[in-house]
């Protein structure tokens, strides 16, 4: 007896519950989801090539800053790199607030 009020509450439950993904199925993917460890590894190797993109590009400068304080100065003025001020003018203020009236209806 105990068994068949049992078997009551349980078979409807699981019969909405299949109803219920069969109907979600049509929306929404109901497979495992896939892992996609290629993705990470695209990232991982594009941020190797930009770190040694920017090493590479670090060592032309440094190597160009020294030919350049070698060779002297050309014109009679010189450029020192790490004290070079350059002039900034303030930036323009913001545009005015532009109020709305509000309609009271």
């Amino acid at each position: 007896m105990m068994l068949l009020g049992v078997l009551k509450r349980i078979v409807p439950f699981f019969l909405t519950f299949a109803a219920g993904l069969f109907i979600a199925s049509f929306f929404v993917t109901i497979a495992s989801p896939s892992f996609n460890f290629q993705r990470r590894s695209y990232k991982m190797n594009e941020m190797r090539r930009l770190r040694d993109e920017n090493r590479e590009l670090r060592r032309r400068n440094d190597m160009l800053r020294m030919q350049l304080e070698e060779a002297g100065p050309t014109t009679g003025t010189s450029f020192a790199f790490d004290t070079a001020e350059v002039p900034l003018e303030p930036p323009p203020p913001p545009p005015p607030r532009v109020r709305h009236p509000r309609h009271e209806h």
